[in-house]
């Protein structure tokens, strides 16, 4: 893995981990033109799989991720991302799978970070 994207992997981690609680136990991420691709999974606290045992709170956590994410980095970016790809992020596009604690963020840079 290169050093560019294990430093974006740490920040995505950093990030979450501040935000929930507990951060993804893995972290893929693949640069292409413009994008990076970052599929994470293990996400889930103890608290939210307990909640993820009805429909209703597997609804529930799936929009509170998806929604605080896009929240927190439509106000806040977090520090040293786009110094790290050196693009100013543009969009973010994030969902996550909850019965399989799989999420994926896409983000869409004004320029391209692949090298």
């Amino acid at each position: 893995m290169s050093k560019v994207i294990h430093e974006f992997n740490d920040i995505i981690r950093k990030l979450r981990k501040d935000l929930f609680g507990k951060g993804p136990e893995r972290i893929h991420t693949v640069f292409t033109e413009n994008m990076a691709i970052s599929t994470l999974y293990g996400n889930l606290t103890p608290t939210e799989k307990f909640i993820c045992q009805s429909p209703d709170g597997t609804e529930m956590v799936h929009m509170a991720r998806t929604k605080m994410i896009q929240k927190v980095y439509s106000e806040n970016l977090p520090e040293g991302l786009e110094e790290v790809v050196g693009a100013k992020l543009v969009h973010l596009f994030s969902d996550i799978k909850v019965k399989e604690d799989i999420a994926v963020s896409v983000f869409v840079f004004d320029k391209n970070i692949s090298s």
